[in-house]
């Protein structure tokens, strides 16, 4: 067989395996439940096999969105077992909203790479016939205020700062847990060790502790999450009130990238003074990314602490993100470029600087190469125009996947796969490297020379 076939042949295989009926999850060994950014990648993948599974899967997290907008990050399933993640629904005591029960998610939330996901997924709909594409256009209608409302939330409730930028308030929600990006920040955040020994950390059971966020950092997740819950999981005065409120330019590189998103939505829903709204929307958040999170000694974005006003010195993955924004100006561009495949991250990207004293080959986030960043760095070079780089980049990634499995992510240097086997996101993501080259509809037009 074919590497392609066999790895096509592959993806699709975890696809199925990970399917509960009603979505997808991340995998079967730590996490039981639906993660939100996890079901934009898998609804991206499963376009190419199963487009009214991409469809349900993101009805059925927009059906647990609550009454303010946010989309929570964790959707629990009531059949799984209180002790089989943690922390689980009793932990978060989210009350009834919106016809759901009580303790049914989280109220975290995480990118919102959903308007993306649906709008790839409505695109590849026409390769399954007129019947796809008109339930395409069926669900785009119920998702479009859905998608909208989420950015409201975002976009209002979030920004903290004053700036046109969403605020994290927990590392969990820039998708990027355990990043060194938020190591200044957390530091101030107390770590509260005995909060181990009334709860039991799950992912230890299933994973090598060398490999997960250190005892300190979980601690000090869990006491964040306690102080915003306590909170009544309230968004006012935030940089007052809660220890830890960052501007991620990842986080807000995926809210401005839904804004396009939408805009291309709003236009095939024949609704044309909102897709410019969108737009403008987007631009507004590229400039403000820009002015708040660029910094030009370093040539690079780095996450704000809107409590402190510091820039993190680390470099992560999640400051090459921007170069998924078309509106970004051409010496950014250039300088990220540079990054992407110099000695501090080369191809494919690792979650953190190579050279930085906080990298860490097999920790998470702190250095290990994750598909679903990569995909939308592949994704920015695409933007701009960066064939040749972005043709590499797909080359590396499906080499990487086809030689050592769809996990959840792999040794920066060796390649061996780390983390939970048969993971959707990676396996998705394949697909969609497989099989669309293309470049993003509102990537810039540049002349061929």
């Amino acid at each position: 067989m074919h590497p392609d076939a066999e790895l096509w042949r592959s993806a699709a295989a975890v696809l199925d395996q990970n399917w509960t009926g009603r979505y997808i999850v991340p995998s079967r060994t730590l996490y039981p439940h639906q993660w939100s950014w996890d079901t934009a990648f898998a609804a991206i993948g499963l376009a190419y096999v199963n487009p009214a599974r991409a469809w349900r899967n993101l009805r059925s997290l927009f059906e647990a969105q609550w009454p303010d907008g946010r989309v929570p990050h964790i959707v629990f399933d009531p059949d799984v077992p209180e002790d089989a993640y943690f922390p689980g629904p009793r932990f978060w005591r989210v009350p009834a909203y919106a016809g759901r029960p009580a303790r049914g998610s989280t109220g975290l939330v995480q990118p919102p790479m959903h308007a993306l996901a649906a709008w790839e997924v409505y695109r590849h709909a026409a390769a399954h016939g007129a019947g796809a594409a008109q339930q395409a256009r069926t669900e785009l209608d119920w998702l479009y205020p859905r998608l909208v409302a989420q950015q409201e939330f975002l976009g209002d409730r979030r920004d903290a700062g004053g700036s046109g930028l969403a605020s994290i308030v927990h590392p969990w929600e820039s998708g990027l847990d355990n990043s060194p990006a938020w190591d200044e920040a957390l530091a101030t955040v107390p770590a509260d060790l005995s909060l181990l020994d009334t709860y039991q950390r799950r992912d230890l059971d299933v994973s090598d502790a060398t490999h997960r966020p250190t005892d300190t950092d979980y601690a000090r997740y869990l006491g964040l999450v306690e102080n915003y819950r306590d909170g009544g999981y309230s968004d006012n005065d935030l940089s007052l009130r809660h220890p830890f409120v960052v501007e991620c330019p990842a986080f807000n590189t995926v809210l401005a990238t839904a804004e396009l998103a939408l805009a291309q939505i709003a236009g095939v829903l024949g609704h044309p003074s909102a897709a410019h709204r969108h737009r403008e929307r987007a631009q507004g958040i590229t400039a403000a990314i820009t002015h708040r999170l660029w910094d030009p000694e370093s040539e690079f974005f780095h996450a704000r602490d809107v409590r402190s006003g510091r820039l993190s010195p680390e470099r992560g993955v999640g400051g090459l993100l921007p170069l998924a924004l078309p509106d970004l100006a051409g010496a950014q561009v250039d300088a990220l470029v540079a990054a992407v495949t110099s000695y501090r991250f080369g191809l494919p990207v690792p979650s953190h600087d190579r050279t930085g004293p906080a990298f860490d080959d097999r920790r998470y986030w702190r250095g290990p190469v994750w598909i679903n960043v990569n995909w939308l760095v592949r994704r920015g070079l695409l933007v701009h125009g960066r064939r040749h780089e972005a043709d590499e980049l797909r080359r590396a990634l499906l080499r990487l996947v086809h030689r050592n499995g769809h996990y959840e992510y792999f040794h920066p240097e060796t390649g061996s796969g780390l983390g939970s086997p048969a993971f959707s996101w990676t396996a998705a993501l394949s697909l969609d490297l497989l099989a669309d080259s293309s470049a993003p509809a509102y990537a810039r037009v540049f002349q061929a020379t």
